[in-house]
């Protein structure tokens, strides 16, 4: 999945939450949070990538065995400090980021590509891009096409919601101007 498709699925599953458990849109902050937690994998591999730590692009941040704890561990600090719900904006965005890393894989028959899951116990190879899904009309269909489909309903939604997460970046650009 692209990078910003994760965004727009992290704020999609942060915002269905709120509505189910809360009956309102994201606030400001957890909004954020989930956002930056459905970011955090790919800025974690591929900067690792970039690096020249590991070779491809889903290993650490990608993998269960590092996501799992570092969730608990926000988690538990956030609900020490009585901002649990931060702690669940978290783990909602950053394990949504892993979660639909998987079905492309799956949908295309490439199950190899799935050793990110329990990097370093199992293998990833390089990742080998867009899927083809089948075709429609004669038209080649690919996860592109569904992946922007994802990213324009997460932009409606986080627009109609009034772009929640927004207004706390504005006030850190508005004092660095200062």
């Amino acid at each position: 999945m692209q990078p910003v498709v994760h965004l727009a699925v992290g704020y999609l599953c942060y915002a269905g939450y709120t509505r189910a458990t809360r009956g309102t849109s994201p606030a400001e902050l957890p909004a954020l949070v989930a956002i930056f937690g459905a970011a955090l994998p790919d800025l974690l591999d591929q900067s690792l990538a970039a690096a020249g730590v590991v070779e491809v692009t889903r290993t650490v941040g990608h993998s269960l065995l590092f996501a799992i704890p570092l969730v608990l561990a926000v988690w538990v600090v956030t609900r020490a400090r009585g901002r649990e719900l931060l702690g669940v904006a978290f783990a909602i965005g950053y394990l949504s980021h892993v979660a639909t890393d998987v079905p492309w894989h799956v949908l295309s028959g490439d199950y190899h590509e799935l050793g990110f899951l329990f990097w370093p116990i199992t293998p990833m190879p390089e990742y080998s891009g867009v899927k083809t899904l089948g075709a429609v009309a004669g038209v080649e269909v690919t996860t592109l096409w569904l992946e922007a489909v994802i990213l324009v309903g997460g932009v409606a939604l986080w627009w109609h919601d009034g772009r929640p997460g927004l207004e706390p970046i504005r006030r850190v650009i508005g004092r660095i101007r200062s």
